[in-house]
């Protein structure tokens, strides 16, 4: 299980860094470089849309990887996945700006980030099931969250590479140059998950499907004729962990160093160590899903996010440091206590011949619901000089709508089987 969870939370980690960097880039620089006929905010909007891509192209991903994974196995979606997505975020790196290409050059970002979400829809539903799968029933969320920890080691990682820079460069060429090298180091990093993924071993549930002849011929049809309550369910109940994560990770370095005037290298720091103790904190989540159950958990992280989202908002708004790292803090730690149990949960919610297409379909629609939008949609919200309160109405409404799918969902924590009494002896007669 500790080589599994290691496998599971390294590609899962490179994966999410191809993706953030994207991210991080759209906040800080592609807005110019791509879109210099647009005033700064339309060209961030712009630059945000490219990225929304990302998270349209997720669900068809999930389908393609599912399909593959309820068929063929979950092993070989580890490896599809992990190589289409490194090799569309190197080609990012190499798109020549609009200065050279002209209108060609976003029409090929555009392509390339839709390529990165393909492959990323098929990565989170390979990697979860590898570890969930495996797992003994009792630690299941815990085993589990390890593939959950591979998107902040990915944001990190995504996020100090650009930092590094961004303080050693000066700003024209970080610009010119400088923001490319992430994008290019995916390279390396992808060709380390593959590696790293060749010893893995197929999961005993598919293999009991394959010996048994009852593999699903078309899962996608078997989902949507006997499951699309739960898909919508679980993408809804799912949304507003991507709408907190991506307010937090994307908008917030953008309205930081655009409207506040920090500077960049302070708001990545703010972000980047809210994340990391995010990430810190999930494993010790994931265990108290072992112990009370997941559906309460997430119950709770909806709740707190509901509660927090204007909070966040203010404290963000002062512009100071460490009240901008304690607003961003309490929003990731609302969303890791629902997030942390999520790679048990969803999979435990359908059964085995469907899974891989159901959980990943379930977990990318909520990416479309939550993340794609949030950015743009912060953005466009954010005007004014006062505090943005129409982003933390917006937050704070999807908090709602989650909460209210969670509550329609059943828990899936199995339960110790019930202790036989010894049968008492016949009286003698």
């Amino acid at each position: 299980m500790t080589r599994l969870a290691a496998a599971s939370l390294a590609g899962t980690a490179i994966e999410f860094y191809d993706f953030f960097v994207y991210g991080t880039a759209a906040a800080l620089v592609l807005g110019p470089l791509f879109f210099p006929t647009f005033s700064p905010v339309a060209g961030t909007l712009a630059a945000f849309g490219t990225f929304a891509v990302g998270f349209v192209s997720r669900p068809l991903g999930s389908v393609l990887f599912g399909h593959i994974g309820d068929r063929y196995g979950r092993r070989p979606v580890l490896f599809a996945s992990l190589a289409l997505t490194g090799t569309a975020t190197v080609a990012v790196g190499c798109v020549p700006s609009y200065a050279t290409l002209g209108v060609a050059a976003p029409v090929l970002l555009l392509v390339l980030r839709f390529l990165q979400g393909l492959g990323l829809g098929g990565e989170w539903g390979g990697a979860v099931l590898l570890t969930a799968e495996h797992a003994p029933e009792r630690r299941r969320a815990l085993w589990a969250s390890f593939p959950q920890m591979g998107p902040p080691v990915g944001f990190l990682l995504a996020n100090g590479i650009m930092l590094a820079l961004s303080a050693w460069l000066s700003d024209e060429a970080f610009r010119e140059w400088g923001w490319r090298v992430p994008f290019w180091a995916a390279g390396v990093l992808a060709l380390g998950g593959l590696l790293l993924r060749t010893s893995l071993a197929e999961t005993p549930q598919f293999q009991e499907l394959a010996e048994s002849g009852t593999r699903a011929s078309a899962p996608l049809v078997e989902v949507v004729r006997g499951h699309w309550r739960l898909v919508l369910l679980t993408a809804g109940a799912l949304a507003v962990g991507y709408a907190v994560f991506y307010a937090v990770s994307t908008w917030a370095l953008a309205y930081g160093t655009e409207r506040l005037g920090v500077s960049r290298t302070t708001m990545l720091v703010c972000v980047m160590a809210a994340v990391a103790v995010k990430g810190a904190v999930t494993p010790f989540a994931a265990m108290l899903g072992d112990r009370y159950g997941r559906r309460p958990l997430c119950l709770a992280g909806c709740a707190a996010c509901a509660v927090w989202m204007f909070p966040m908002v203010a404290l963000l708004h002062t512009g100071r440091p460490v009240m901008m790292f304690l607003g961003l803090l309490g929003a990731l730690l609302a969303f890791i206590t629902m997030f942390s149990v999520v790679a048990a949960y969803l999979p435990e919610l359908y059964e085995p011949r469907v899974r891989c297409t159901g959980a990943a379909v379930g977990y990318n629609l909520a990416g479309v619901l939550g993340g794609a939008l949030t950015p743009m949609v912060a953005t466009a919200a954010s005007g004014g000089s006062g505090p943005p309160w129409g982003v933390a109405a917006y937050l704070t409404a999807i908090a709602v709508l989650s909460l209210g799918c969670f509550a329609l969902l059943p828990e899936t924590m199995p339960r110790p089987a019930a202790v036989q009494e010894p049968a008492e002896e016949p009286a003698a007669v």
